[in-house]
């Protein structure tokens, strides 16, 4: 199977104060640990999905502009899934979770249907893997409504059990410090 990996990484930021996947925590850029682990994943491409500006942690990898990134997070989920035609699976990623394992996302990766974590409620949730059958369903995605939407308007998605520190997201600056202690605690 070749799998695409695209980490969405285009948000402004505006909660934070901006710059927020380029600022340190527990030793690298915020946005350097998703990219860390989704390269420990055996896969046939991998792009960083951006804005302006470009974070300092993704030079060097390949990239995509998102020019309408502020119009929200469905845009960078439909670039993605142009992006990765020709592939058999796309696996979405976010910059800002930092703690989300290569064991999840390897287990995502296995499966044989679209599969997602699992957030409270058993709710389908990024990241999460979707077969090239649903590429043309993300690549309609607009506005603020991301894979979720997606995963949520299907009968079968594998979901996969995870720790709820694993689906912690870095909004705030208060965020960061909390996810950075945890991250030193590994």
């Amino acid at each position: 199977m070749s799998l695409a990996i695209a980490l969405l990484a285009a948000g402004g930021a505006t909660r934070f104060g901006g710059g927020k996947l380029d600022a340190q925590c527990a030793g690298k850029p915020l946005g350097q640990w998703a990219l860390d682990t989704a390269l420990a994943l055996p896969h046939e491409r991998l792009t960083v999905v951006v804005g302006d500006p470009v974070p300092a942690f993704a030079r060097g990898c390949e990239l995509l502009v998102n020019e309408r990134a502020g119009e929200g997070l469905g845009t960078s989920a439909a670039l993605a899934a142009r992006w990765a035609a020709g592939s058999d699976a796309l696996l979405i990623m976010l910059a800002d979770m930092p703690l989300v394992s290569a064991e999840t996302l390897r287990q995502l990766a296995a499966a044989d249907e679209p599969a997602a974590v699992a957030y409270p409620g058993n709710k389908p949730g990024v990241p999460a893997c979707f077969p090239a059958a649903l590429f043309p369903a993300l690549a309609a995605l607009r506005g603020d409504s991301g894979a979720a939407q997606v995963l949520r308007s299907l009968a079968g998605v594998t979901l996969t059990e995870t720790s709820p520190q694993e689906l912690r997201d870095v909004d705030r600056s208060e965020d960061l410090a909390d996810v950075e202690a945890l991250l030193r605690a590994r």
